[in-house]
């Protein structure tokens, strides 16, 4: 009899996605004759900037080679007049082009821990930090956020009470995905005071850089005193200039030791995409009024979801402060439930919703039960009726 074959630990442990679970449900809908508007996902809808379309076009070299491990120069020198731009003065030095942000994260956690480490992580969260510290063999430890506080961090003593030995970093994501929340400077400083006291890396996500609304203003983790060697930004052009399909992402950091070990793990995947690369040179040509445009754009999309959203009753919800999602809590016992509901047996005149359900989003077990996160990455008459059909099906699914 034939010796049945197991796998790995890591492969047993490897979540599946939460925001892409209903995917088979939705291909059924559309195939019934259904319009799905998808606040799933934060693919944005916003047209990428013509310039760097132009540059891809203009590729014109008999074949696609490889490129250095750590990002062709002339992309390393873009990001160096991007950061400029937005106040960080970094040199080639300080930065690693990757295969989109997704990789900056696995790599960056592949240098700074051992399988069994632990790293913090503020929950609600980016719900693929679980695969990437699965596929790592890191544990994510979960400090809760509250949607009553608007998912702010809580007290310096409740994130204390967190840390173990074996501990080795705080990964923060500001603007937040899936929250939209901003974290002030007091709550940042705080961050880096722990992070001095106690020798850990701040790892942070500043994926949504621009995207912050009614005149705030978003400070880099590499801001921060005395903390040159312990932060680490992943970064990617995916949601600034509409590229995710280009898969550029990039780390910054001035700890020449981790850079050298990324640079190591870089070697061993030969090197980020070179035709992408070579299409993001041109994003110092984009002009300010592009981003700016972009950022009024999705304010005027937040106000009007979280407008809807407030006018239903039992929903607790705060306006985020940036990025282009929310999270509320909805008078629904599973969120799971609602959105298969909303998919599968809810239409109005052909149309429905797609949304997130948030457990996926926490490492804590049950919590997120009740919690949404949407998207409005939709053109904002799209999103209009999105919030009319989601308003009318939560009428309908309670009265079940």
């Amino acid at each position: 009899m034939p010796v049945k074959t197991t796998l790995s630990d890591r492969a047993r442990l490897m979540p599946a996605s939460p925001i892409r679970r209903l995917a088979p449900l939705a291909a059924a809908a559309r195939k019934a004759g259904k319009t799905i508007y998808a606040l799933n996902i934060g693919q944005p809808d916003i047209a990428t900037p013509r310039v760097i379309l132009d540059r891809l076009r203009s590729y014109d070299a008999a074949f696609i080679p490889y490129g250095p491990s750590q990002g062709l120069p002339e992309f390393i020198e873009a990001l160096r007049v991007y950061y400029r731009g937005v106040g960080l003065e970094l040199a080639a030095e300080d930065l690693f082009v990757t295969t989109a942000g997704s990789e900056a994260i696995l790599f960056v956690l592949g240098a700074i821990c051992d399988p069994g480490d632990e790293v913090l992580v503020f929950e609600p969260f980016y719900t693929n930090y679980n695969g990437f510290s699965a596929m790592v063999g890191v544990r994510p430890v979960p400090v809760t956020t509250r949607a009553e506080d608007g998912y702010h961090l809580p007290s310096r003593a409740a994130i204390e009470r967190a840390i173990g030995p074996k501990t080795r970093a705080l990964l923060i994501c500001s603007p937040n995905n899936p929250t939209g929340t901003v974290y002030t400077d007091q709550e940042m400083a705080m961050l880096a005071a722990i992070c001095r006291d106690r020798g850990l890396y701040l790892i942070a996500d500043e994926v949504y850089r621009e995207f912050v609304y009614d005149g705030a203003t978003h400070h880099s983790a590499l801001t921060l005193p005395g903390m040159d060697d312990l932060v680490v930004v992943v970064d990617s052009v995916s949601k600034r200039y509409s590229l995710c399909g280009v898969r550029i992402g990039n780390v910054v950091s001035k700890n020449r030791e981790l850079m050298d070990a990324l640079l190591r793990f870089g070697q061993a995947r030969l090197c980020p995409p070179t035709l992408g690369q070579y299409a993001c040179t041109a994003l110092t040509e984009v002009p300010k009024s592009y981003i700016q445009g972009v950022i009024a754009e999705y304010g005027r999309r937040r106000d009007l979801v979280f407008d809807a959203l407030a006018g239903i009753e039992g929903v607790v919800v705060r306006k985020p402060e940036g990025a282009f999602y929310l999270c509320a809590r909805l008078p629904v016992d599973d969120t799971n439930a609602f959105a298969e509901f909303l998919v599968r047996d809810f239409d109005l005149g052909g149309e429905t919703v797609m949304i997130a359900p948030a457990d996926g989003f926490y490492a804590t077990p049950g919590l997120g039960r009740d919690e949404v996160r949407l998207a409005y990455v939709l053109e904002e008459k799209k999103l209009k009726r999105a919030m009319e059909i989601f308003a009318l099906a939560m009428t309908a699914y309670r009265a079940r």
